[in-house]
């Protein structure tokens, strides 16, 4: 059967049930939100003489859900305006629409006998053949099934989504006996192309795969936590971004999604898993029953692990709980030996194993926490998934860790961890000991550019299904690689086509990466077809590497700041007027020189989260590696199209001016930072197949070296006038300091062409020459030069 996602029915609004409706408007699906209608009026209501029967009464529960969501933060849609494609309804008035559905996904609350009801109407409405799918994280899936149709239970699946829908990346697939392998076959497919998850095959097994482990991690840690006598500010210090994990660690995430979520299934985990080897650390501690009981939740209810508050000065403070007194004390700073032996340490790989064998608690407390997580997720195959890729899958989508558990084991050393685990009486699964008398000594390998884990049942090394399509440049680095240095490196993509990788501090952009793209784009003229620059880092480029740049400003060598941008700008225009194509797949954070990258690609194909834009002016300074001349060209493309010329304009200008940063690829296209002939990539594991399959494209087609434009038109006297009364307005209402006005009036002031008495045409290399006399001009401005120290002080990126 062949199955197209057109329009699709989401029954439940609250936080999921809403958030999942606006993910799937984010691919363009046409999505249908529904709840029940109120059983009873509120005080407003009343006053107002309304009924139930009235519209506004039935519509007031999914409207509300739906206005939080919108209102909610991080942003649940790509951009606003994609709400449109969300129609609302409510349970008694339109689940009888719902055969022009092709997917129903039930996500009302955590209750059987409620979901069986709701499951009653939809049996009753759907059309044969379509999809209904149950978003329980609980809930046994089969047990959903009781009086159901043969097609109904053919089509039923469980489809578990993580929180935030539109940020995590996990989707478990939970399938029953009855339900046909097409639809399985198809919603593992459909996930990751369109929805871009990392579709994970899970057994209808107590939370299945992510939080059995998940949940197993974190209580762990709090076991491991009590019997070393350590504190809830060690523990966060001790299992954030050292390690792979989020900033907000263990109680802070906690306190983030709400204890009482956690407590809910680490409850249900404990009652439902009786022959469970390690059932007692579902066992809560009591200071945490303790604290459910006073409603400290976290976040929700003002109070958790920690709390905020105000001290005598007025000033915010954060406290953190003493779960040994059940008082908040003043949130402390901890320090370990063994994290100060890893600061110099950036690659994580590199930094586990010198965690792991730490001398002081910090390393008695990785050992115990790491090697229970080992053992316990080694017992959880065959129970919980056949193929130990998922358990890692699982966590690194649902949880954000960097490495799974099996990928950090490899890490270590699997021989070698087995015979510490031993001595410290953790013993792992049988099938581990056999792996190791067979002569494999990891869970994974890379061969002929794919990665291939360990088969249990088989006993050999295979690919991952589904990766097949994916170009992951790590399994390229022994036999592919063309060129590279400290900072940058050139792959062999295959079919003539090029990759550059950045790997510089947050991939910015200084003099080794600088000679990578000169680099790159010289050996893909002289022997191959395109070139693609991408990476797999957690952001494409926070942009310029400041430091060079401060020590010529500092010492007043101009000439010096002045050749460093010149040859900046010449790089840039390199990308855009080489003799082959070149494509740029933009990701996460893409600032500053990242951003005036993008803007002169061939074709950009961004991922979904690309955060991007010109942040320079958050450092005194003005985009000066083309953006500032790139945004005045594309308004004058536009005015070729019927724009009014001043608002276009102005638009640019207040891009730059404020430093503004898109919030996914899709507003970067109204920002006309990404064009509409673009492509966008919601799954980011495709993303550099997807780059390379466009550079060929243009290849193909018979790419021709582009001529540098001459016919961009500027304002000129005219457009500074105004845009000067504007700036001047400003100053005057101590909206901005005399420092922003200066650099205001020099971004107007490139964007308009400088001092011509009239508009007219200029060329590309006019705009870039005046680009690069503001930067250098404003480089010796005492306030510059103070947010580029702070910025290089507090190791933060380039941004508003």
């Amino acid at each position: 059967m062949k199955r197209t996602i057109n329009k699709v029915t989401v029954l439940g609004s609250g936080i999921m049930g809403s958030r999942i409706a606006a993910h799937f408007a984010n691919i363009g699906v046409k999505v249908r939100l529904l709840d029940i209608a109120p059983f009873e009026l509120t005080e407003d209501e009343q006053q107002k003489g309304l009924s139930l029967d009235d519209p506004r009464v039935k519509m007031r529960i999914v409207s509300q859900s739906w206005e939080n969501t919108l209102k909610s933060k991080p942003a649940s849609l790509y951009t606003p305006d994609f709400a449109s494609r969300v129609e609302l309804g409510n349970f008694k008035d339109n689940m009888k629409d719902i055969g022009d559905s092709d997917w129903v996904i039930e996500v009302v609350v955590e209750n059987l006998k409620i979901k069986k009801q709701v499951f009653d109407d939809v049996e009753k409405y759907r059309r044969k053949g379509t999809l209904i799918t149950s978003n329980t994280s609980g809930i046994p899936i089969h047990l959903m099934l009781d009086g159901r149709s043969d097609d109904f239970a053919q089509n039923f699946c469980g489809t578990h989504f993580f929180n935030p829908p539109r940020y995590l990346k996990l989707l478990e697939i939970i399938p029953t006996p009855k339900t046909n392998p097409e639809v399985v076959d198809f919603l593992m497919k459909y996930g990751s192309q369109y929805l871009g998850k990392t579709t994970v095959l899970a057994k209808d097994t107590p939370a299945f795969i992510a939080n059995r482990v998940g949940i197993y991690a974190i209580l762990k840690v709090v076991d491991t936590m009590q019997k070393l006598e350590l504190n809830v500010d060690e523990v966060d210090r001790l299992t954030g971004p050292v390690i792979g994990r989020p900033k907000s660690a263990t109680f802070r995430t906690s306190d983030v999604v709400g204890l009482d979520t956690l407590v809910k299934v680490a409850n249900g985990l404990y009652h439902g898993l009786p022959n469970d080897e390690q059932r007692e650390i579902f066992n809560l501690p009591p200071q945490v029953n303790d604290m459910v009981e006073r409603k400290w939740l976290g976040d929700k209810t003002g109070q958790g692990f920690y709390k905020k508050t105000k001290n005598s000065k007025g000033q915010t403070e954060i406290l953190t709980l003493d779960l040994n007194t059940m008082e908040y004390g003043e949130k402390q700073r901890p320090k370990f030996a063994t994290l100060e032996q890893t600061k110099p340490i950036e690659n994580l790989k590199e930094r586990m194993p010198v965690l792991l064998s730490g001398k002081d608690k910090a390393g008695e407390f990785y050992r115990h926490s790491f090697y229970g997580l080992f053992q316990y997720s080694s017992n959880r195959i065959p129970e919980i998934a056949d193929e130990l890729y998922k358990i890692d899958d699982a966590l690194k989508t649902g949880f954000g860790w960097k490495l799974g558990p099996f990928e950090t084991w490899d890490i270590l050393g699997v021989q070698k961890t087995v015979q510490k685990m031993e001595e410290l009486g953790y013993q792992p699964n049988q099938w581990v000991y056999q792996m190791l008398e067979s002569g494999n000594n990891s869970f994974y390998k890379t061969e002929g550019g794919r990665r291939l884990y360990y088969d249990i049942q088989s006993k050999e090394y295979k690919g991952i299904p589904g990766t097949e399509e994916f170009i992951l440049l790590d399994t390229l680095r022994g036999s592919q690689k063309v060129w590279g240095n400290a900072e940058a490196t050139v792959f062999d993509l295959g079919d003539g086509i090029l990759n550059l990788e950045f790997h510089s501090k947050m991939n910015t952009m200084g003099a080794g990466v600088i000679e990578g793209i000169n680099r790159a784009i010289n050996l893909a003229e002289e022997k191959y077809r395109g070139l693609v620059i991408a990476n797999e880092g957690d952001n494409f480029s926070a942009g310029a590497n400041l430091g060079m740049l401060f020590m010529y400003a500092i010492e007043q060598e101009f000439d010096e700041v002045e050749f460093m941008v010149r040859q900046f700008q010449q790089t840039i225009m390199r990308a855009r007027y080489s003799s082959v194509p070149v494509v740029v797949a933009p990701h996460g954070m893409t600032l500053g020189g990242g951003c005036e990258l993008t803007m002169h690609a061939d074709q950009v194909v961004a991922a979904a989260e690309t955060y991007i834009g010109l942040v320079e002016v958050g450092v005194g300074l003005i985009p000066a590696g083309g953006g500032t001349k790139e945004f005045t060209l594309r308004v004058s493309d536009k005015l070729e199209s019927g724009d009014v010329e001043y608002n276009a304009l102005q638009n640019a200008f207040m891009n730059i001016a404020t430093a503004k940063v898109a919030t996914s690829a899709y507003e970067a296209m109204d920002m006309n930072i990404i064009r509409k002939k673009d492509r966008v990539v919601v799954n980011k594991d495709r993303q550099i197949a997807e780059a390379k399959a466009a550079a060929l494209a243009l290849a193909e087609a018979g790419y021709v070296q582009p001529i540098q434009r001459s016919n961009v038109k500027v304002q000129g006297r005219g457009g500074m006038a105004l845009f000067l009364a504007g700036i001047h307005g400003m100053r005057a209402g101590n909206y901005i300091s005399d420092h922003d006005q200066k650099i205001a009036s020099k971004i107007a002031y490139v964007m308009c062409g400088g001092d011509l008495s009239y508009p007219q045409e200029v060329s590309e290399q006019y705009l870039l020459d005046l680009e690069r006399e503001a930067f250098v001009s404003l480089c010796g401005e005492r306030k510059t030069l103070e947010r580029i120290q702070s910025i290089i002080q507090g190791g933060k990126p380039l941004r508003n």
